[in-house]
């Protein structure tokens, strides 16, 4: 599922992101003790355990020990609520990155921690990018990276580009794990089951399929038709080792040599200026 962002009234959302929109603890309802904080953090626990789609005022009201009715003198609606715990979960991030070693070792601890934060809230990666929640700690976390490329020397146009493709680069690989780590309990069947399945349907319906698709097959490392005993690829016929799914092992092989090839890329750009 996608959730948009500013869905709520947005000078009240604004001004609770910003620190401007707690109500005075004397107003009468409900019960003190509650705040837009706590709300909040019942919120983001609530995704991190159940996922998005769990998400309701009255859920997050159950593990406050309140109605949900009661919630909404702090926090006006489930929108509101959204952009709150994505703002606060950004939080997380690091302020900034040390720079004693270079932009290119800062930008590769940026990416690891930013996709272990995906990772710890897969919820966020399910609020969409089209509307930002602009937030004081989404900004921040742009500001630490935007600190970081500015050691690259590039003009800010080509560092814009740089800045989304970076975060699509993380989203997208963090996104792949999030994804592949919810299938089993989603679909009912474990991904050692659903390769196994399909790799022995794919000898199958498809001989020869390092002829049909030579290209495929160089990339995946099967042996060409002047090999003996040509096999369909590698990604079909194997299966999840005992740790991680089969996506997860192949994003976490892949993730530094992309980012490398990346961080070489925005290398070169600098140099030519």
């Amino acid at each position: 599922m996608v959730v948009y962002a500013g869905q709520g009234d947005p000078r009240r959302s604004m001004a609770l992101l910003w620190g401007g929109g707690e109500p005075a603890e004397a107003r009468p309802g409900p019960k003190p003790g509650l705040s837009v904080d706590a709300i909040v953090d019942a919120g983001i626990a609530l995704a991190d355990a159940e996922g998005m789609a769990a998400l309701s005022m009255r859920k997050v009201g159950e593990r406050l020990g309140r109605t949900g009715m009661a919630l909404y003198t702090y926090v006006p609606s489930k929108g509101e609520l959204v952009d709150l715990m994505y703002d606060r979960a950004m939080g997380e991030l690091p302020a900034e990155y040390d720079l004693g070693g270079g932009w290119r070792a800062a930008l590769t601890a940026w990416a690891e921690r930013t996709l272990a934060f995906y990772l710890r809230h897969p919820w966020v990666l399910q609020v969409s990018q089209a509307r930002p929640v602009l937030g004081p700690n989404e900004f921040a976390a742009l500001e630490s990276l935007v600190r970081v490329l500015r050691e690259t020397g590039l003009a800010p146009g080509e560092l814009r580009a740089v800045v989304a493709l970076l975060y699509d680069f993380v989203r997208g690989a963090a996104a792949t794990v999030a994804e592949s780590r919810q299938a089993p309990s989603a679909t009912g069947v474990s991904d050692e089951e659903w390769w196994r399945a399909r790799a022995a349907l794919l000898e199958e319906v498809a001989p020869g399929f390092p002829e049909r698709y030579p290209q495929v097959a160089w990339l995946q490392g099967v042996p060409q038709p002047s090999d003996p005993a040509p096999k369909p690829p590698n990604r079909a016929a194997a299966t999840p080792a005992a740790e991680g799914t089969f996506l997860e092992q192949k994003v976490s092989g892949t993730f530094a040599v992309g980012l490398r090839v990346l961080l070489d890329g925005i290398e070169a750009t600098a140099a030519r200026r």
